[in-house]
């Protein structure tokens, strides 16, 4: 059985570790010099930068990476982070996301002391989440296969979940604190790309706990985690071959995909295919091939959110000693989140040598944003248009960092800005969109399936969707289906 992966992100990757551990030939095509995509690092004059994703989780035992770990037996290359990060609210309190569960007990009584109701529907329904995820869980189900994993995966506890369903995360908070509501937003939509009123309670129960889960640094920068996944790859047999951009699949007699075609005049034949892109990436690859529901889906779809970025290298003397590493500043709370009015902010660490060259610091600033916007200025009639709105994204990001940061302009030695369409140059992502669908039901959730039997989707399309543990849990699902499909 032979399984080409298109796309060597953290999905794709994982996916194809478990399909070559148990037994199938398989190659990854990449259309970069590097693998990661979004959750990758780029080298330049002597920095690495984290493209976008800065921190990993999903590590500690039970986890999704630690389970994939044991699997191969291999050792990732992290450290545990806590602090994880620092919210900075618009009055100028800082609220500290403690890794410890103590010290965030004490953190957050005196931050929302009227609260605490909620932290410990929370904390219930993210211990659920969890404990479900830990376990196959063939989310959402296709098949009499899928229900009976489920069922096997539940447990009495679960029915405490219930009521929970069809609820959001606002629809779990008591009182109107508005600092409290614009705390729970900035941090579900990093971890959700979505806010409280629409965050669905479990997904976003889970996601607000991830500093206690555990954070980590990845030495060298996030890119090392599909470094070490390649390694494994090769090490046992597995092909992964860079600047091999894929541009079609061909769907044979017998409706499948059985041919991968790259720019440069690669074709392999395949049994099945793995595709580490988005639906819309999807569809075009397939062309006239594309099943009419892709069509439909790719059709009604509206953009997701993309990121405009800063990579900074600074002089490591003129930072404040003793800064945590992690950052989150909210401008104003009065005005929606993103575009420059909410930015996290990631230095590297000071004792990883790898990511800047020796007195220095590589620093990753990013915002989310929509992408029509960026596109329309790009291919419009005034290309210095896109370039102002670029610059005035950059000032905005440099200001809301110097809250966290006071006098960090002075330490900046190097600034590159990175768009949606930066985004797309180099990821692939059609219009730079990056981080996935917005989890607001479970009910919503996207499986894998595509329409065409033996092509199946990885990546942060599919649930569970956001961060690196997510895209692994969705991988170790499609591996399990795929192997379970050609016994």
């Amino acid at each position: 059985m032979t399984t080409i992966v298109i796309g060597a992100g953290i999905g794709g990757l994982t996916a194809a570790a478990l399909l070559l551990r148990a037994g199938q030939r398989v190659t990854v095509l990449e259309a970069h010099v590097y693998p990661g995509g979004s959750a990758g690092t780029f080298y330049h004059k002597g920095y690495r930068f984290d493209a976008g994703a800065t921190l990993a989780g999903g590590f500690a035992p039970g986890g999704p990476h630690a389970r994939l770990a044991e699997l191969l037996g291999l050792a990732w290359p992290i450290t545990p982070v806590d602090p994880a990060w620092v919210v900075h609210l618009p009055d100028g309190r800082t609220v500290t996301q403690w890794a410890d569960a103590a010290a965030w007990q004490e953190e957050r009584r005196c931050a929302f002391p009227a609260a605490e109701p909620f932290w410990r529907r929370q904390e219930r329904l993210a211990d659920i989440s969890w404990d479900i995820s830990s376990r196959p869980f063939p989310w959402p189900p296709r098949s009499a296969g899928d229900l009976a994993a489920l069922a096997l995966a539940l447990r009495p506890r679960t029915v405490g979940a219930l009521p929970y369903l069809t609820r959001t995360v606002a629809d779990m908070v008591d009182g109107n604190d508005p600092h409290f509501r614009t705390f729970l937003d900035a941090q579900l939509l990093i971890s959700a790309q979505t806010t409280a009123d629409y965050a669905g309670a479990l997904y976003g129960s889970a996601a607000l706990d991830l500093p206690r889960r555990g954070v980590n640094h990845v030495h060298g920068g996030i890119g090392a985690l599909a470094r070490t996944l390649v390694d494994w790859l090769r090490a046992n047999g597995g092909e992964v071959l860079y600047r091999q951009r894929v541009e079609r699949i061909e769907i044979g007699r017998a409706g499948q995909a059985n041919v991968v075609h790259t720019t440069r005049g690669l074709s392999l034949a395949a049994d099945v295919v793995l595709a580490n892109v988005t639906p819309w990436a999807l569809a075009g690859l397939l062309g006239p091939g594309a099943p009419a529901g892709l069509r439909r889906d790719v059709a009604g779809l509206r953009p997701t959110w993309g990121a405009f970025t800063l990579y900074l290298g600074l002089d490591a003397a003129a930072l404040p000693p003793g800064l945590p590493d992690h950052h989150q500043v909210i401008v104003d709370g009065t005005r929606p989140l993103g575009e420059g009015n909410s930015v996290f902010f990631s230095l590297s660490p000071a004792d990883d040598p790898e990511r800047a060259p020796a007195g220095m610091r590589a620093a990753t600033l990013s915002t989310h944003t929509a992408v029509e916007p960026w596109w329309h200025l790009c291919d419009g009639p005034d290309e210095a248009a896109y370039r102002v709105r670029r610059n005035a994204y950059a000032e905005r990001l440099l200001a809301a960092a110097e809250r966290a940061m006071p006098r960090l302009r002075a330490a900046v030695r190097l600034c590159l800005p990175g768009t949606p369409v930066t985004f797309q140059y180099y990821t692939r992502r059609p219009m730079g969109m990056v981080g996935g669908f917005a989890q607001t039901s479970l009910f919503a959730a996207r499986g894998p399936q595509t329409g065409i039997d033996n092509l199946w989707l990885v990546g942060d399309s599919i649930f569970p969707g956001q961060s690196t543990a997510g895209v692994t849990l969705g991988a170790m699902r499609v591996a399990t289906e795929v192997l379970r499909s050609s016994a």
